[in-house]
């Protein structure tokens, strides 16, 4: 049966092309990751002016630090002079200014050029003209997003919009005081799938009685497969004898003050496109950022996040830390299960979905239109 003849209660998935084509995958980086905002680091590990952080957007290095006046900032990591990378490590501080090791070309903290050897016999290289070239960023939900688009589109339409898509509102979100809250614990996970199967997995729950065990048993609607990011404002509830989002169900850690009696003892899964996932639980949040590195491999860094005095305290975070880290390696292996499949020719038209799949269809179009391409 091909996709032109499939019933109503079926719609054709993307081909197995799109998950496998290096060129489509190039394509990607450059529409969707290099034109969108993009979630790149946790604002609070930018401690002080200097310190800073090199994370990969599409096919480019952006250096991101924090300026003289506690305001962040992100540049294309590239010498103006020669194009070497200022900075190859992940993460680390300046006193004052990152320098080239090249020839020793020397930026401050707001990217403008402030000394070079010889700069004062060179008239010509200007110190603004050639200083890096700035990246926009946001502070938003605790974290630093960039875009490297020339213009931006909207921050609130594309970005706080998928929020406000999900939850109904944007004081849903504000409830759970993300930005204030602390890093309890970061798993970084090196996926070996393509970030759509990362996504599409993420959407829909028609899995979850299959591999998701521990994750049933809190939120027992899941076992019957339903689409709880397709309805809008929907909070799973927990299990009646659940006590905390949990690996065992037992009692959590202490609730975050702000969220409200409709939320409490509810689960909310948000995707925002294209590479973050957002799970809100009363006491904790867990904050997924996806940076796609190959058409086959994803890295994923998760935080879990509590209220600051949970952590500065020491309190044992591993049982809620368990429930997501296995529900997060249940997931990736499912990924990397299906990765394979892409290539195999009885996938080169694809898949289907069924009717509590539907809305990745959606997730599929958008991609398309994003690419300029129309649906297959």
């Amino acid at each position: 049966m091909t996709s032109t003849s499939l019933p109503d209660s079926l719609i054709a998935t993307l081909p197995g092309s799109s998950y496998k084509d290096p060129g489509i995958f190039a394509q990607e980086q450059e529409h969707i990751f290099e034109t969108m905002w993009f979630c790149a680091v946790r604002s609070s590990e930018l401690t002080k002016p200097g310190a800073f952080r090199t994370v990969e957007v599409g096919r480019e290095s952006i250096l991101i630090t924090r300026a003289r006046d506690n305001s962040v900032r992100a540049f294309f990591n590239v010498c103006r002079h020669r194009g070497a990378k200022l900075r190859t490590e992940e993460s680390g501080e300046v006193k004052r200014a990152f320098q080239c090791p090249y020839h020793a070309w020397t930026y401050d903290l707001d990217g403008r050029l402030v000394a070079a050897p010889n700069l004062t016999k060179m008239p010509d290289v200007g110190r603004t003209e050639f200083g890096l070239v700035s990246v926009a960023t946001r502070e938003w939900l605790g974290y630093v997003w960039v875009c490297l688009a020339e213009n931006p589109p909207s921050f609130e339409d594309d970005v706080v919009g998928e929020v406000v898509g999900r939850l109904g509102d944007a004081e849903s979100i504000e409830h759970y005081d993300i930005g204030g809250l602390a890093v309890g614990k970061r798993i970084v996970y090196d996926v070996k799938a393509n970030w759509k199967l990362i996504i599409e997995n993420f959407m829909e729950c028609y899995h979850c009685a299959t591999i998701h065990p521990e994750l049933t048993e809190v939120l027992p609607e899941f076992a019957d497969g339903y689409a709880a990011q397709y309805y809008v404002g929907h909070g799973a509830e927990f299990g009646a004898e659940v006590q905390g989002f949990t690996v065992d169900g037992s009692e959590g850690l202490d609730r975050i003050p702000g969220v409200s009696d409709d939320q409490d003892r509810r689960y909310y899964a948000i995707t925002v496109k294209p590479q973050v996932f957002i799970n809100l639980v009363p006491d904790h949040v867990i904050f997924h950022r996806m940076y796609p590195v190959a058409v086959d491999r994803t890295i994923v860094e998760c935080d879990w996040l509590y209220l600051p005095n949970v952590v500065e305290s020491g309190k044992d975070v591993s049982r809620s830390v368990e429930l997501f880290d296995r529900v997060n390696r249940q997931d990736f292996d499912a990924c990397e299960r299906t990765q394979p499949g892409m290539s195999s020719r009885m996938y080169a038209k694809g898949g289907v979905l069924v009717p509590s799949e539907h809305h990745i269809g959606a997730f599929h179009d958008w991609v398309n239109r994003r690419l300029g391409a129309p649906r297959p």
